[in-house]
């Protein structure tokens, strides 16, 4: 029997460089998000300078996904394409690369990619969490990492609500400035709650922009009592920004993983 084709693409570094797989962290409040920018701070940029601390003339890296300013990463999959004569072992370039890295941002791991991988057009899920300080007073261990939510929230009504928008919809009442096609399959939306934080789990291909955030307010109006589950429907079929809640700010956002189906 012979085996169809894999239609996916096999992507490989350009000649003479090699692909190294790195997972980095980042607290994201210093920075614009991963993507470089003029003028401004980003992961992206943190991240080249630290290969051009140990002498080579590495690619710029590319991330699983592009975090908005603000918004953090627990586990971010990269890849950089380095000469082949960069000569730091694998085994040795986390503990180089944190050497010229801030607080701010860390490689947790680093290893040789496997053929064909690229970070971003590879990547099958995008996961994230954002998380809420569900108590009446502000907790200083969580400030920057949590949104404060001092008032009671329904759990029950907040997954009802998630119920009747997971699944693939035309999501552009939920995204800002968007001028890509704005049909996307949410296949996780999950409120996870807890005695102190509560936790709202997104899972998806990908996502458009201030998507995630876009949701979560929305997901937060339902808590409040403000939005049933049918009219949480009907904010997503109206296609209407306006009718949604409004995005939450990006501190309580973190990406936390990625799968790769093929790695």
């Amino acid at each position: 029997m012979i085996e169809p084709a894999d239609p996916r693409p096999d992507y490989q570094p350009p000649a003479g460089h090699r692909r190294l797989h790195l997972t980095v962290a980042w607290d994201g409040a210093p920075f614009a998000g991963w993507q470089s920018q003029p003028g401004v701070p980003s992961v992206q940029d943190t991240l080249h300078a630290a290969f051009t601390a140990l002498n080579t003339a590495a690619f710029r890296p590319v991330a699983a996904g592009r975090t908005d300013a603000g918004v953090h990463a627990e586990a971010m999959p990269a890849h950089v394409d380095v000469p082949d004569t960069f000569r730091v072992p694998t085994a040795k370039l986390a503990r180089a690369l944190n050497a010229h890295l801030p607080p701010t941002v860390a490689v947790l791991h680093a290893a040789e990619a496997p053929a064909g991988f690229h970070a971003r057009f590879s990547c099958t899920e995008r996961q994230y969490v954002y998380r809420l300080l569900a108590h009446p007073q502000r907790h200083p261990l969580w400030h920057g990492r949590a949104l404060h939510v001092p008032h009671p929230l329904d759990a029950t009504a907040m997954n009802a609500a998630a119920a009747a928008l997971t699944g693939t919809h035309d999501f552009a009442a939920f995204a800002t400035q968007e001028d890509r096609q704005t049909v996307r399959e949410l296949r996780v939306l999950r409120v996870q709650p807890g005695p102190l934080i509560w936790e709202i789990h997104v899972h998806g291909e990908s996502f458009l922009r201030h998507m995630v955030r876009g949701l979560v307010g929305t997901l937060l109006l339902a808590g409040q009592g403000r939005l049933s589950p049918a009219q949480a429907e009907g904010v997503l079929h109206s296609r209407q920004r306006s009718q949604a809640g409004a995005n939450v700010p990006a501190h309580g956002l973190s990406f936390t993983g990625a799968r790769y189906e093929r790695f």
